[in-house]
């Protein structure tokens, strides 16, 4: 009995020392797993208008943007785009009740006038709240990703029935493709809680309205 009490002291010595050293390499290992979270990539936050952009750490952007929303470039220039390109699928559907050959595009296209009308007021509306007017940056939005040409909408507007519909819903899934493009781009660089809102409204809504589409080609 003296013998194997002897024996198991070491083993117990042994044992608490091993995961002391265990232990303090998982302290270790934590705090610069905490201190790489911490410190994180740097990224490029777009400066607010008439301000150049600047680079700052991941937690020091999400700590901004926590603290504080004022529009940046980004927003403001969301606002001034999504207008025109709202504009744009307006005048589509208004060419729909004289030329479709089907009652469900009619339908569609009456839905995409309901929800995009109230967002340009939205969005004229929060530019004015922020002191910015709609075209104040004299950017050339025709390039725009989804915007249709004008010899796009020019074979539109000659277009009758079955061959109306087609290209209606081909140029219109582009044209809502383009509008997600844009606010997803919005909500990565933007810093204003009402554009990130407006910018998630158009995600779920033409998300929705594209595979609509999709089924009816």
């Amino acid at each position: 009995m003296p013998f194997r009490r002897a024996y198991r002291a070491p083993l117990a010595a042994a044992s608490l020392a091993a995961l002391a050293v265990l232990a303090l390499g998982g302290c270790d290992s934590g705090s610069e797993a905490k201190s790489a979270s911490a410190t994180g990539p740097s990224v490029l936050v777009p400066g607010k208008p008439g301000e150049a952009n600047r680079t700052m750490s991941a937690e020091d952007a999400a700590k901004q943007r926590t603290d504080d929303d004022t529009p940046n470039s980004a927003d403001v220039s969301y606002a001034r785009m999504m207008i025109e390109h709202h504009t744009q699928a307006l005048e589509m559907t208004e060419l729909v009740p004289d030329r479709a050959g089907s009652s469900k595009l009619e339908k569609l296209a009456e839905r995409i006038g309901a929800a995009q009308g109230p967002e340009i007021d939205s969005m004229e509306a929060w530019l004015s709240e922020h002191g910015e007017d709609e075209k104040g940056d004299g950017h050339d939005h025709t390039s725009m990703p989804g915007m249709a040409t004008e010899a796009q909408l020019k074979k539109l507007r000659a277009a009758k029935g079955e061959a109306f519909d087609q290209l209606f819903l081909t140029l219109m899934i582009t044209h809502h493709q383009g509008a997600i493009t844009m606010a997803t781009e919005v909500k990565a660089q933007g810093n204003n809680i009402r554009v990130e809102e407006m910018a998630d409204d158009v995600v779920a809504q033409q998300t929705s309205e594209i595979a609509r589409m999709r089924d009816m080609q």
